[in-house]
Parts: structure tokens; C-alpha cells; sequence
């Protein structure tokens, strides 16, 4: 069955996902804030779950329609045919959100949806009560400038949530985050890669499963295979195919903290991500760090200093990184921080930077390039 399709990201990767989707051969591609709409079908629906790094959900578009008021919902809701998607026993669970609307109550909007929803299903199935005992159809109502979308999540969990992670330090940085700043870079595995301040290695192990074309997600669950409508064999066929495209990784990628604690979970969840083999977790404080290698790619999340008293220290890291960045001149720089002031504590402006989301602290992707990358 044909589809219009939702890929969800956070503000200011949509770019990554729509270049994401193109490698991934999907074209027509609509992008707007904070998601990028296509066409497909099932089996487009378990790639774009197993394969995507930087989307958080997959989403069924629905309808879309001008709500002014709660008949106006009522009616574009009702009109939609649910039981072309839902079955009979399905559990029709409403979500909602309201930005900038006249319809601003979300429970309220909720609702009336699901009473929409249910009148629909009652056209399709001739009957007036459902025992909702089957599985999960996550409906959502976002309303955005009064424009109404009804969406049906394919994903269930969102899909930073790899599995690889159990534990992390404080403040972790979102999987899919992380594996937006490795794409930023351009990092392939063709040469050594280094975060100084790693914490719990989430942006290490996103960049070994890119270098080595590891799915993100070929090793957890998806509501939609629960499905009863949704062919069983299609999710096992696209994770066989991805498992048969994984590649080995001959440049080394290598993590420091100056926490041990955080370092041995960064090993675990390394290891249950399949490449602690790729990885080397070091212990050292970044102030007596010295660099060997050469042609180095650095990508790192560095604390921000949110506790008073922090900021003085942050700025010496800010400092040392900067003269890190003079002696290697072969190095390229990623710094994702929400320090006010880091170019100049840094010492130079960057040639990019880049304003994106770490959950709700605004933040900037400061990029120094190695001197042969200038003129790029």
C-alpha cells in the first residue's frame, strides 16, 4: 500500500535527514521544520525505521486540513478513512500537540479526535463499540498555524533509542544527535578519529557503525511489526540485507574522559553495539592531553558549564582547545557547545557554525577545518 510518509528529526538537521533519504534512494522529497515528507510503502516504511541515523519517528500521514474550530477538527478527522489502516481490535491511542493555533488545548483536541477516529471506524466496520485489546495505533493531532495534521506512528519508540545504551553519564547527547554531527563532518573512517571529552562514547559508537555501515536500528522493535496488517517477512528481509552490507574499519577511533565510572559504561554500551573492537577508551584529563596522530578529525560535545563556578574552568578547555588547534593544523574541528563566547575563548573564528538543538539547549556546531579543507 502506498503512503505519504513523515520523517521527524530535531530543528536544524533536516538537511542531514533529506541528504539521508536521497542515499537511501528516495526522491520528491518535501522538507520543512523539523521533518521531511516522501512517498512509500511497507517495505519503504521498515528501511526508513532500520537505516535512518538522524530521524527521530516514522510517521503515516493521514490527512491534513484547516481546523479553526472543534467542529472544523471534528469533520477533517471523521473523514479519513482509519480502517483502511486500523483493524477492528486496534488500540487507538490519540497524541496531540498545538503551536501557534486557535485550537490550543491539547487534551481537548485529543478528544475530539479520538471520537472522530472511532466514528470513522464505525462507518467501516458497522459496529458501535471497540475493544481496543489489539495492537497499538498511535494517532497524533498536530496543529501548527490552525493547519491540522493527523499522523500514525510507524516506530513506537523513538529512534534514538538504538538499544545500546543502558547507562549514561549526565546530560548525554541523543544517538541521533550524535550521528548528525559524525555526517556533518563528512567522517568515513578513512582517517583517525578522536573525541576528547567522549563521556558515555555515543558519538565514537555512531561514528564506527557509519564507518562501517552498520543499520542503527536493525536490532530492535517497531510498533508497525506488530501490525496485523503489516506483511511478517518484511522487517527480517531488510534487516538481513542490512547485516550483509556491514564493513570492517582499518583507521582508529579513539575516546577520552577523566571519568572512569563514565568510561566503563562508554566500553558496555560500545560492546552492545557491536564495535568496542573499533574503539579505544583512554583515560585522561583533556588539560594534559597531547595529540600523536595526524590528519585527525575531532568531534566532541565538551561540558557546558551550566553550574556557576564551572564557566572559568570551561573557558580553559575552550583555550586549550584552541591551541590544540594551531599546533594541528591537519586537524578538523567539530565542537558542539552552548557556551556563550566559544570562538573567542577558542582564539580564532570557525569557518562554519552551525545552530542545532541538544534536546532544548540551544546550541552551536563550531566547525574548524583542517588549512587544505579552506578553500573547499
Amino acid at each position: 500500500m502506498d503512503y505519504r510518509l513523515i520523517a521527524t528529526c530535531a530543528f536544524g538537521i533536516e538537511k542531514i535527514l533529506s541528504n539521508e533519504l536521497k542515499e537511501l534512494g528516495y526522491e520528491d522529497l518535501k522538507v520543512e521544520n523539523g521533518k521531511v515528507e516522501f512517498d512509500g510503502d511497507e517495505m519503504d516504511i521498515a528501511i526508513c525505521n532500520i537505516h535512518l541515523r538522524t530521524a527521530e519517528r516514522v510517521l503515516i500521514k493521514l490527512g491534513e486540513f484547516k481546523a479553526l474550530s472543534f467542529e472544523e477538527l471534528f469533520q477533517g478527522t471523521k473523514a479519513i478513512n482509519f480502517g483502511e489502516l486500523i483493524p477492528i481490535s486496534g488500540k487507538m491511542h490519540v497524541v496531540g500537540k498545538s503551536v501557534k493555533s486557535q485550537l490550543h488545548s491539547v487534551p481537548d483536541c485529543q478528544s475530539i479526535v479520538k471520537k472522530a477516529v472511532v466514528e470513522s471506524m464505525k462507518k467501516t466496520y458497522d459496529r458501535e463499540i471497540f475493544a481496543e485489546t489489539g495492537a497499538v495505533y498511535k494517532i497524533e493531532i498536530a496543529l501548527l498555524k490552525d493547519i491540522a495534521t493527523i499522523t500514525v506512528d510507524t516506530s513506537g519508540a523513538g529512534l534514538h533509542r538504538r538499544g545500546y545504551r543502558e547507562h549514561s553519564g549526565a546530560a548525554p547527547l541523543k544517538e541521533t544527535l550524535a550521528a548528525a554531527l559524525v555526517l556533518i563532518s563528512g567522517y568515513d573512517g578513512s582517517r583517525p578519529l578522536i573525541d576528547p571529552f567522549c563521556g558515555s562514547g555515543t558519538i565514537l559508537i555512531e561514528a564506527a557503525m557509519i564507518a562501517r555501515n552498520i543499520a542503527p536500528n536493525a536490532d530492535r522493535e517497531f510498533v508497525s511489526e506488530s501490525w496485523p496488517s503489516f506483511p511478517k517477512d518484511i522487517y527480517p528481509q531488510v534487516r538481513d540485507g542490512a547485516r550483509n552490507q556491514v564493513k570492517s574499519l582499518n583507521t582508529s577511533i579513539t575516546g577520552y574522559d577523566n571519568d572512569t565510572y563514565v568510561l566503563s559504561t562508554a566500553k558496555m554500551n560500545a560492546k552492545k553495539a557491536g564495535v568496542f573492537n573499533n574503539i579505544f577508551f583512554k583515560h585522561s584529563d583533556f588539560m594534559d592531553l597531547k595529540y600523536t596522530e595526524k590528519n585527525v578529525t575531532i568531534i566532541t560535545n565538551p561540558p557546558y558549564g551550566e553550574r556557576l563556578g564551572e564557566l572559568e574552568t570551561i573557558r580553559m578547555l575552550m583555550e586549550k582547545m584552541g591551541r590544540d588547534k594551531a599546533v594541528h593544523e591537519d586537524f578538523d574541528m567539530y565542537v558542539l557547545s552552548a557556551v556563550e563566547g566559544f570562538e573567542k575563548a577558542f582564539g580564532r573564528k570557525s569557518h562554519k557554525n552551525r545552530k542545532l538543538y541538544n534536546g532544548r539547549i540551544l546550541t552551536y556546531l563550531y566547525q574548524y577545518f583542517a588549512e587544505k579543507k579552506k578553500e573547499d
